[in-house]
């Protein structure tokens, strides 16, 4: 798949989720949106596009990756 439509995919999730008050939860429901709804190569190329910069990546999307990251 191609990487910049995964970029704009978690970006518009990162969106959603965040209007929840508590940064945190945030970033959980972020996480959890991707480990169960992505297949896992999908994961894996945002995680490797994550690993190299993640410029477009906004940052509560890249909290959540980087918690994918460590969890893979």
């Amino acid at each position: 798949m191609n990487v910049e439509h995964l970029v704009n995919m978690a970006n518009d999730i990162g969106d959603y989720f965040a209007a929840e008050p508590d940064q945190a939860q945030a970033v959980e429901g972020v996480t959890s949106h991707i480990r169960r709804f992505w297949d896992p190569r999908m994961r894996k190329q945002i995680i490797a596009y994550y690993q190299t910069g993640g410029e477009a990546l906004k940052p509560l999307v890249k909290h959540a990756i980087a918690r994918l990251a460590a969890s893979a």
